[in-house]
């Protein structure tokens, strides 16, 4: 018997076998589709945070009763010896994948305790962004970059975590030295003025520029001015036209500005 003829008659031996495990598959994959849908749906209606998480757990479960399916009628294995050799070897596989199953705990417990949710804009371990994201093993976070910082959920369950407004996230400052003998008031009125005018493209509607003095130095007053950028728009750009616009300003000490 050629290779030929042995695959036709192994396939024509085995024909049900495959038939039976394409058919499982085909209807997993349109399940595990639909499934996932609705729930999305449903969670985007529910009070419930509508995170990867739990779609991710639903598939999972869709393909675990899909392959116990066909594990006796296609491979011949008895699904209950598999889960008696799982739970034996259930000790090893724990300590192999603890970083996983600690990253997974981590994730329930962070959307079900709603300790954050996708939306949310948070500071944790030195990130503060916009969370776009929580899978079964990791948060990710945007930052007003752009870029998307991936956290283990297990960091985030171990590391301090700050809720933060728009405001505070998108305030940006600029320090600066007021020669001495300036007139506090009219000097603030005339940055407050031309930096809310040089940055008005950039800032968040409602938040108008604001200086503090802060201190004193041998040049004069010290302070600062802050400026609040609008989502979307980075904190060099905002700062670059704040600084653009007291440049020259002669009640400014520049040489503090310059190190000098």
């Amino acid at each position: 018997m050629n290779i030929v003829e042995y695959i036709v008659a192994w396939l024509s031996t085995n024909a049900g076998k495959l038939i039976w495990l394409a058919t499982v598959i085909v209807v997993a994959i349109i399940v595990s589709k639909l499934v996932s849908r609705g729930l999305r749906k449903l969670l985007d209606r529910s009070q419930v945070p509508s995170a990867s998480i739990f779609i991710n757990l639903a598939r999972v479960l869709i393909w675990v009763l899909a392959v116990t399916i066909v594990l006796q009628p296609v491979f011949g294995i008895n699904p209950t010896t598999l889960i008696t050799a799982l739970g034996v070897g259930g000790v090893a596989i724990s300590l192999g994948m603890k970083d996983t199953i600690a990253n997974v705990i981590g994730g329930f417990g962070l959307m079900l305790g709603k300790v954050i949710q996708p939306g949310d804009l948070v500071t944790v371990a030195g990130t503060t962004g916009v969370v776009k994201d929580i899978t079964w093993r990791h948060t990710v976070v945007k930052a007003r970059s752009g870029d998307e910082i991936v956290i283990p959920n297990s960091v985030l369950n171990t590391s301090s975590l700050e809720r933060v407004t728009e405001a505070s996230e998108g305030c940006v400052t600029v320090p600066f030295t007021l020669k001495s003998g300036t007139d506090l008031d009219a000097a603030s009125m005339r940055m407050i003025a031309a930096v809310g005018k040089a940055t008005a493209e950039y800032a968040a509607d409602g938040n108008p520029p604001l200086v503090k003095f802060t201190g004193f130095s041998p040049y004069g007053v010290e302070g600062e001015i802050m400026v609040f950028a609008k989502p979307g728009v980075f904190a060099s750009t905002i700062r670059d036209a704040a600084v653009r616009s007291l440049a020259g300003e002669e009640f400014l000490e520049q040489r503090a500005a310059t190190g000098e």
